[in-house]
């Protein structure tokens, strides 16, 4: 007999190590916080032999000045271009003029068989910056519940342990002065970055852990950034 939808997401729910995402922090059920910072790219090839050893020494001395330690993740995604392609096919619906109605279909063939043979993927980079609190304080939550144990099936109340709101805000600012020291040091390397929100956290760790449903556009929707509040 086959399991029931609850005890499948309540053993999908066993297996990811987050309690919950509140205002752009993620919790973890050791009850350790993280702030995940997405950074761009950096084209080091077209560097100068100069600038290559300018980046070279203040990445080090960036890594040297951490006194924490932080995660390196980059995420690898075959591209997806049927958006393009959507609005292209639209395009040529619209298109009065014989001769690029046929040049815009041409192209858009010839665009999708070039992805699909070269295997294009898309990659997005992230710092993941740890803390772990030396002291921590729960209680129950009133109005607050776990984004997470939303997408993959709510738990009852007896179950749920948050910080209180208190302590969270204090670990949360210190874990933030990690991130901004992080985010400074990456500066100076030439890479721009920035912490995820609460949204766009969901949106990661759903994709993560449902990455063929993503990859068919099956991503949930989200009105608003739960969990975060003043913004």
């Amino acid at each position: 007999m086959p399991p029931s939808s609850t005890a499948r997401a309540k053993a999908s729910q066993e297996l990811i190590p987050i309690e919950e995402i509140r205002n752009g922090i993620v919790i973890l059920k050791d009850k350790s916080l993280r702030v995940v910072i997405m950074a761009s790219s950096l084209n080091f090839a077209l560097k100068s032999g100069t600038e290559q050893d300018a980046i070279i020494l203040q990445y080090q001395n960036f890594l040297n000045s951490l006194d924490f330690s932080i995660q390196f993740f980059i995420q690898s995604r075959k591209l997806n271009i049927e958006p393009y392609l959507d609005t292209l096919r639209d395009r040529v619906k619209q298109e009065t003029n014989e001769l690029m109605k046929l040049q815009t279909s041409e192209y858009i063939t010839f665009v999708k068989e070039f992805v699909e043979s070269s295997n294009i993927v898309s990659k997005t980079f992230y710092i993941v910056v740890p803390f772990i609190p030396g002291f921590v304080s729960f209680q129950k939550p009133s109005d607050i519940s776990g984004v997470i144990g939303g997408l993959f099936g709510g738990r009852s109340k007896k179950e749920e342990r948050v910080f209180a709101e208190e302590k969270f805000e204090e670990y949360r600012l210190q874990l933030l002065q990690r991130a901004n020291v992080v985010i400074d040091g990456l500066a100076r390397c030439g890479v721009r970055s920035v912490p995820l929100n609460t949204e766009e956290l969901i949106e990661l760790y759903y994709g993560l852990y449902n990455q063929e449903s993503v990859g068919k556009g099956g991503a949930p929707e989200f009105v608003g950034r739960q969990g975060e509040q003043g913004k």
